[in-house]
């Protein structure tokens, strides 16, 4: 039988980079004693007032169907706030919303993108982004991430990379996994680039709330010279902690959105009302829960750091925002993958191995920052005996 050429694209760029995840959570069903250092699961419930906003939606009838942009309240609502936020000013026709970041990646880039083209995008990455690019025919170009520059990409290294058939610059920031944040200045000169390539600059920020204290965020809507080119996709799986709800939406200019609009509709022809009156609150009030887990966060990849940086030849980056650290295990002469197999087989430590992520972070660990402090401390012990073993060093 033949399948869609969409579908051969799309061959081992899905659930089997999460293959270390599910091995531990079987584990853990088997009743292992596992500790779950895998995915960016928020570590508090979805805020109550939200909960309870969705509830009196459906019960007010909130149940029928919407449209493709997105209710007005929502659209008003984050038109408003990256008013706000950007210092000048957007509309409802700047906006679309749609189930999650995942979901508007989907359409933003199958907008601009089609066979033949090229998509310059920073390695490591997050791992659905193969998929992403490869959905719509075009080509993903790999810029690699310095750790000697934290991770943050460089217009130098992006310059190097752009051909005739480059059409969009796929920037994240906050950066997962590596927790990188870019700033204004390293985005002014990517804009230029940009600019000068007639590029679409494509930002996922979904972790802009989740930045740490004293780390700076900046975003190409920044820059109103980049504001005809540059579209963002974000939503409250994060900042709100509610991963489950998918509500996720995209700001860009009005032709873009305009353009997008037959293809959201294509897909769903709109997402659930009390979903987006429970978004539009979220929105407006924001966060009561961002800034704690950012605080915990970067309290847990500092534990994370005290315990392993220097042990038997482990690194540790720490993040500037975000939900991860990176454990650089190139030392042990093992892959990722093949360490990250063996920790979980032999301490009952879950863990994701770089090359989920891309090339550019083989022979690295992400860690999850989502856990209790004691079970993040248990991890790290279970961590450092492991490698003193693999290592052949004293713990």
């Amino acid at each position: 039988m033949r399948f869609s050429p969409l579908t051969d694209r799309l061959q081992g760029l899905g659930g089997a980079k999460w293959e270390m995840h599910a091995l531990g959570r079987q584990m853990a069903r088997a009743g292992r004693d596992v500790i779950e250092l895998t995915i960016g699961e928020p570590d508090v419930p979805c805020p109550t007032a939200l909960i309870e906003a969705a509830s009196a939606a459906m019960r007010a009838g909130r149940t029928g169907y919407s449209n493709g942009r997105g209710e007005p309240d929502t659209l008003a609502a984050l038109a408003a706030r990256y008013s706000a936020r950007r210092g000048r000013a957007f509309g409802p026709e700047n906006v679309i919303t749609l189930p999650g970041t995942q979901t508007t990646l989907y359409a933003v880039l199958a907008t601009l993108l089609g066979p033949g083209d090229e998509v310059i995008v920073a390695d490591p990455m997050y791992a659905t982004y193969e998929g992403l690019i490869a959905a719509t025919g075009a080509t993903a170009v790999p810029v690699a991430l310095r750790p000697e520059v934290g991770f943050r990409l460089q217009a130098a290294d992006v310059a190097a990379r752009i051909t005739p058939r480059s059409r969009v610059l796929f920037l994240n920031t906050p950066h997962n996994p590596t927790g990188a944040v870019l700033r204004a200045a390293e985005i002014a000169a990517l804009g230029a680039l940009a600019r000068a390539h007639d590029l679409w600059i494509v930002s996922d920020e979904v972790y802009e709330d989740l930045v740490f204290d004293g780390v700076p965020f900046a975003s190409p809507l920044d820059f109103p010279d980049l504001a005809e080119r540059t579209v963002v996709a974000s939503s409250i799986s994060k900042s709100h902690a509610a991963p489950g709800f998918r509500s996720g939406w995209c700001i860009g200019p009005a032709e873009f959105c305009a353009r997008m609009l037959p293809l959201s509709e294509t897909l769903l022809f709109g997402s659930q009302p009390f979903i987006a009156d429970m978004t539009a609150l979220a929105i407006t009030q924001g966060s009561p829960v961002a800034r704690g887990m950012a605080s915990r966060f970067a309290a847990r990849a500092a534990l994370i750091h005290g315990r392993l940086h220097g042990r038997s030849g482990l690194r540790v980056h720490r993040p500037e925002a975000g939900m991860f650290a990176l454990l650089d295990i190139r030392a042990s002469g093992m892959s990722g993958s093949a360490f990250a197999r063996a920790l979980l087989d032999a301490t009952g430590v879950a863990t994701m191995p770089g090359e989920s992520f891309g090339s550019g972070l083989a022979g690295w660990l992400r860690l999850s920052l989502t856990q209790p402090d004691t079970a993040v401390a248990e991890a790290c012990s279970r961590i450092a005996t492991f490698a003193a073993k693999t290592m052949g060093e004293p713990k």
